[in-house]
């Protein structure tokens, strides 16, 4: 079966394939914030210890992320995604079975490399198969795996630690990772069009010319500069906690950032083929939706880390308690997604636009009921109706913002474009976590916990009103035609 031109029937089982891998990586993230404390007395872990175990796997994550892309791009997705899935399920063997926490931070570099590898395959592949509306409706069922995976995953920790005690309890949250990755390598195999891999030139059959094709059009200079620059801007959020000279690997990172640049530039004037095509930046569309989303990234993912602090240290809730705060946003996420990814290619960035309100709705309300929770006129649940504005956001911007911000990319840059993407997002991320809790706890140390997490809201509010911005700009563009390729 030729890979670019499947049936209805194939396409659709190929997005079943995707969306299982994605789930499983994403409820792997949530699941594992919980788990920490039981990690903690399991393992004797220290602090620093337990930040790697979250830092480690978000860090190798970044790092790969734009290498793997362009890996699928060249020499085939399904066979990339098949490998990064393979990488993740037997890291989350190791992780489950470390016996200290050294082994168990190892596992969870390896786990995000896995993690690394199969995602931007995820994102490429729809792009490959799905053309228009469907593509649309794919994204959307990609936004819904992503929102009740992450409404799902502190639950189904809180219940595996609840049933496996201190000792068993937290493996059984890197464990519960294998049947599913096992059963979406089965499917994989059995579902994926062949051949997995792609060859170089046929010309002459010379299997080092195919070596050295390979070679150049992966650009292994390019990846280490830009694997570099994402490590060392990445790491001093990560350890901000540590010392001062860690901030000296940011502008470190960004020379790293200026020489990939350089270095991209002169791949192309020698000839070859660049690991990422500079030219995507002129495209307003994919520029504006990058920039939408690491701004969104960097102000909503805080929210969930926020909601969890304030409900256990703030108001004296338990992790599970903490984890079912958040199931209603989850499942109105699943199902915005589902309904903006049919309707975005009629309305476009009007989708987005909508849902950044909303998440600024979501956000000012927050604030309201943790100020009143306070003031003692409002139980602490009431941030569920609230949180659930935040749901309805999330389902409605990013895979919408997906598909548009894509959506004049060339096919052949469809993985690695993904990636920077994706990247952008794993920076915002960083970003805002250790931006928005750095305050929290400042305030902490003079305020109450609740007047330190409705200013973090506030900080949260700001940032996202900061895409709100770029997103009416984009939309402007649009109608005035600027906002074209």
């Amino acid at each position: 079966m030729n890979e670019d031109t499947v049936t209805d029937a194939v396409r659709w089982r190929i997005l079943i394939v995707l969306l299982a891998a994605i789930a499983m990586s994403l409820i792997n993230v949530s699941i594992v914030n919980v788990a920490l404390p039981a990690i903690q007395k399991g393992l004797g872990a220290s602090q620093s210890d337990l930040q790697w175990v979250l830092s480690g796997y978000a860090l190798t994550f970044g790092v790969v992320l734009v290498a793997a892309g362009r890996a699928g791009d060249i020499m085939g997705r399904g066979g990339i995604f098949i490998i990064g899935v393979a990488v993740f399920t037997l890291a989350s063997v190791a992780s489950g079975l470390a016996p200290n926490a050294p082994s168990l931070n190892l596992a969870r570099f390896a786990q995000g490399v896995g993690s690394g590898l199969l995602s931007p395959q995820g994102v490429g592949m729809i792009q490959q198969y799905f053309r228009g509306n469907e593509r649309g409706r794919a994204f959307g069922y990609f936004g819904s795996a992503v929102g009740v995976s992450v409404g799902i995953g502190p639950v189904i920790g809180g219940l595996l630690v609840d049933l496996g005690g201190v000792e068993l309890g937290w493996r059984l949250t890197f464990l519960v990772n294998v049947p599913i990755g096992i059963a979406t390598l089965i499917m994989a195999f059995v579902w994926f069009p062949k051949p997995l891999f792609r060859r170089g030139p046929r010309g002459t059959g010379n299997r080092s010319r195919r070596v050295l094709y390979m070679l150049r059009a992966l650009d292994p200079v390019g990846a280490l500069l830009l694997g570099l620059a994402v490590f060392a801007i990445l790491f001093p959020f990560m350890q901000s906690q540590g010392s001062a000279l860690n901030w000296l690997w940011l502008p470190a990172g960004m020379a790293l950032v200026f020489a990939w640049v350089r270095w991209e530039r002169f791949y192309v004037r020698l000839g070859h083929s660049p690991m990422v095509d500079l030219n995507i930046f002129s495209t307003q569309s994919f520029t504006n939706g990058s920039l939408i989303m690491t701004l969104y990234f960097m102000g909503m993912t805080s929210i969930w880390v926020l909601v969890a602090l304030y409900m256990q240290q703030g108001a004296g809730k338990s992790a599970l308690q903490a984890g079912v705060v958040g199931i209603p946003a989850a499942f109105v996420s699943a199902l915005a997604a589902n309904w903006a990814g049919k309707r975005v290619t009629k309305y476009g960035r009007k989708v987005v636009i909508g849902g950044l309100c909303c998440a600024i709705t979501g956000v000012v309300l927050c604030i309201g009921v943790i100020m009143l929770h306070e003031s003692g006129y409002l139980g602490v649940w009431w941030l569920m109706p609230s949180l659930v504005l935040i749901g309805l956001a999330q389902g409605s911007v990013i895979s919408p913002n997906q598909t548009l911000t894509l959506a004049e990319v060339p096919l052949a840059y469809a993985g690695s474009s993904g990636a920077i993407m994706q990247t952008g997002q794993r920076i915002g991320t960083s970003v805002g976590i250790a931006m928005i809790t750095a305050a929290v706890f400042a305030l902490l140390n003079v305020t109450s916990w609740s007047v330190a997490a409705a200013s973090g809201f506030g900080l949260i509010g700001l940032i996202i009103s900061a895409a709100l911005v770029v997103a009416i700009k984009d939309q402007g563009g649009r109608r005035t035609g600027i906002a074209q390729p």
